[in-house]
């Protein structure tokens, strides 16, 4: 099996569509949704969309979690064990190993929910800017952009939908969100304390991860779809972030840039408006 496989030769069935990341990102109606919201957030009961919204949030996570398994097996696998150049420690390998057995879960429990929300696998469509995290050739830069960037994404995901599950009395939703955002914590951790231990003698390697990673933040803000306003459909979660290794200055670097990136998508929306 050759190493660091690219994202276009990811195996996918008929079911699956693939769109571009950019189409999801640069969309300037997503500024325009949240402002027209007066109720604040997509995912709030009193919504009329929330439970559409609320599906195609479903499968993005499904898909999403296809990638992670995909992203830390890769990792098993592309890197040597050492010390030098591209090597990295065995039991990091082992952390990578017991990330496959979570995801492989997840996407077990994501399907069956999916299914319990009333939607279907191929209903919405794939992007892959998690996997394409997970190509990058140096495992630190990758563990940052995958284990602490988009790992973290689904801290604050779960975490909003439990707290959704619990609004509209679905305890099966808020059961399995419960369930997979613990092993959320746990993956960031991962990521955290590598990123850390690595780099410890290297501060222009570490500097690089948390670049890469803020770029990726950046990127999975959606414009706004993440942040700490009672517009954002998705809040994130301090709490849960700080279990999983962060301090109060990177918390505080994720809030700017999911601000940034608000602020970026409603001028693209002004600018595509009539004169």
């Amino acid at each position: 099996m050759k190493r660091h496989m690219p994202v276009s030769e990811l195996a996918r069935d008929e079911r699956f569509e693939r769109m571009r990341i950019e189409d999801v990102v640069f969309d300037p109606r997503n500024a325009v949704q949240m402002a027209d919201d007066k109720r604040g957030g997509g995912f709030r009961p009193d919504n009329y969309d929330a439970p559409d919204a609320a599906r195609a949030l479903m499968h993005g996570i499904f898909v999403g979690e296809i990638q992670a398994l995909e992203g830390a097996g890769r990792t098993c696998w592309d890197f040597p064990v050492g010390t030098e150049g591209d090597a990295v420690p065995f039991e990091l390998k082992l952390d990578m190993a017991r990330q496959c057995w979570d995801e492989a879960r997840h996407v077990e429990i994501s399907v069956k929910l999916t299914e319990h929300m009333g939607s279907e696998i191929g209903e919405f469509a794939e992007q892959t800017l998690l996997f394409e995290a997970a190509c990058n050739s140096d495992a630190i830069l990758r563990l940052a952009g995958v284990n602490r960037a988009l790992e973290g994404l689904a801290i604050d995901v779960f975490n909003t939908m439990r707290d959704f599950g619990d609004a509209v009395s679905d305890p099966v939703l808020y059961f399995c969100e419960d369930w997979m955002l613990a092993d959320e914590v746990t993956h960031v951790k991962m990521g955290s304390d590598w990123l850390r231990r690595v780099t410890a003698d290297d501060p222009e390697r570490r500097q690089a991860a948390l670049d890469f990673q803020r770029t990726v933040d950046k990127l999975f803000s959606f414009g706004g779809f993440r942040g700490e306003e009672e517009e954002n459909p998705i809040h994130l979660a301090r709490r849960f972030r700080a279990l999983a290794g962060f301090n109060e200055d990177e918390i505080a670097d994720l809030v700017d840039a999911a601000a940034e990136a608000y602020a970026e998508a409603q001028a693209q929306w002004a600018d595509a408006q009539p004169a």
